[in-house]
């Protein structure tokens, strides 16, 4: 069994909301993703996924920064554009244990980096 065959994966997410637009790869991370299906629950709203794994060039093309998370398979950007949907959002991903939370007034950058700083929220 695949990671999108589990529970709640499956429910909430296809792999190929999470490829790379560019090369058509995916390399998510399970605890990631896994995390992600439970904030989604929580939230009870659609997550609609922008942009999950990245290859290099893909990276490069959308201005990503050289050790973003999206490219080993830690990050993704979940389009909002509602004020009250961005609040449920985030807090779902809070309590789905994510604390590395970037914010713009069209998506939400979310990821769970290790080896970055932790217990953050940004502004782009």
């Amino acid at each position: 069994m695949n990671k999108w065959d589990k529970e709640p994966v499956k429910t909430y997410f296809k792999k190929q909301e999470f490829q790379c637009r560019c090369c058509g790869r995916e390399e998510m991370d399970l605890d990631f993703v896994f995390r992600l299906a439970l904030a989604r629950a929580e939230a009870n709203a659609p997550f609609i996924i922008n942009s999950g794994w990245r290859c290099v060039v893909h990276n490069r093309e959308v201005g990503g920064t050289v050790d973003s998370s999206h490219k080993i398979g830690y990050a993704a950007d979940i389009r909002v554009l509602d004020p009250n949907l961005r609040f449920r959002v985030i807090r779902a991903l809070i309590l789905a244990g994510f604390n590395r939370i970037g914010v713009r007034k069209d998506f939400i950058h979310v990821d769970a980096d290790p080896d970055k700083p932790q217990n953050v929220i940004w502004m782009y």
